[in-house]
């Protein structure tokens, strides 16, 4: 498969408050042209930072402290000049943010912003990027495109304010799309629609698609490939099948047992004890180490490598190294596998 984005030993950084809170802990990854990758994890994991870093959109007091990010090639990282940004932001890395209310300007019709897009990065200009604007806001769904490119976003509803939002990513060309949270304010059938809505526009424009997201639902409908993140570092990465159907991480058993699908009748949903670590302090061995019940000693003194479990699935535990104690997987799990995994 062909590599569009590279990234090598990233390190990510905050300031607060003359704390250094390390966000993102020396990942690495590839995002392989054409697949659909997701994204998991607790919040302030650092899916959402890791990701923006692609497209210079960290906060001010936020810097990448060492690594690579490389797209086609071109270290993102050296990238310091907003109007340089302006060649990747959008032209090859698009974004749709979770809350379309708060990415849309209210003070501009819908049909401006998509224009406005148009214009920028399809060079278009007058009636041809008013049309080519009215042929996006068609492309997702949007019903009688030339009445809704005058109104403002207020008078969409919020799936069609996303719809919007996508017209707009889809409208700067992009090769690569990120969908941070995509559905979390929508309702359940309108969230599988603007899901579909995306796996269109994938195939209709060739895209690389990638969904941050907290809903294992969502992961097992769009997802070829599985990140599962935990404190600045992923912790699990795997095909959706292998993630669903065998899963290895404590953490990663952690996040399938809480989903409502392997509850039992009568009894509470599981949930993940205690909370994720504070970053603003160093992390000795496996940062999941004290949440973990079944933790070894080893956990809490070395930062464990990737364990290859097949070509597609690699673990950062200690349990799979061949001088662990085998650690019960938990029932739930093993009814999952008997039940072949997402089709659960």
């Amino acid at each position: 498969m062909e590599t569009i984005i590279s990234v090598k030993d990233l390190d990510i950084k905050f300031n607060l408050r003359g704390q250094i809170l390390h966000a993102i802990r020396g990942v690495s990854l590839d995002i392989y042209k054409g697949e659909s990758l997701a994204v998991v994890g607790e919040s302030g994991s650092g899916k959402s930072v890791f990701f923006k870093s692609m497209m210079g959109l960290l906060d001010a007091n936020g810097f990448i402290s060492g690594g690579e990010i490389l797209y086609n090639g071109r270290d993102l990282t050296k990238i310091t000049k907003e109007k340089d940004w302006m060649s990747i932001r959008g032209s090859e890395i698009a974004i749709v943010m979770q809350d379309p209310m708060t990415s849309l300007n209210p003070l501009h019709t819908v049909g401006a912003q998509v224009t406005e897009a148009v214009k920028i990065h399809q060079g278009l200009r007058g009636m041809a990027a008013k049309m080519a604007a009215i042929e996006h806001l068609a492309d997702v769904g949007i019903p009688e495109p030339e009445r809704r490119y005058n109104q403002y976003p207020h008078e969409f509803s919020g799936g069609m304010r996303q719809r919007a939002c996508i017209a707009i990513a889809i409208a700067c060309k992009p090769k690569v799309l990120i969908c941070d949270e995509p559905t979390t304010a929508l309702d359940v059938t309108i969230q599988a629609q603007i899901l579909e809505l995306i796996k269109q526009m994938k195939r209709r424009y060739n895209l690389t698609t990638i969904y941050i997201t907290h809903d294992l639902g969502v992961v097992a409908g769009v997802a070829d490939r599985v990140l599962v993140m935990y404190a600045g570092d992923f912790v699990e990465i795997a095909s959706v099948e292998e993630l669903f159907y065998d899963p290895r991480h404590p953490y990663t058993w952690a996040l399938l047992s809480g989903m409502p699908q392997l509850g039992v009748r009568g009894e509470d949903l599981y949930s993940i004890a205690g909370t994720p670590p504070n970053l603003t302090y160093p992390i000795a061995g496996d940062a999941v180490a004290p949440r973990n019940p079944n933790a070894l000693k080893i956990d809490f003194v070395s930062r464990p490598p990737l364990f290859e479990v097949s070509p597609t699935h690699k673990v950062r535990s200690w349990t799979l190294d061949p001088r662990a104690p085998e650690i019960p997987v938990p029932e739930n799990i093993l009814r999952m596998r008997r039940a072949g995994g997402r089709g659960l």
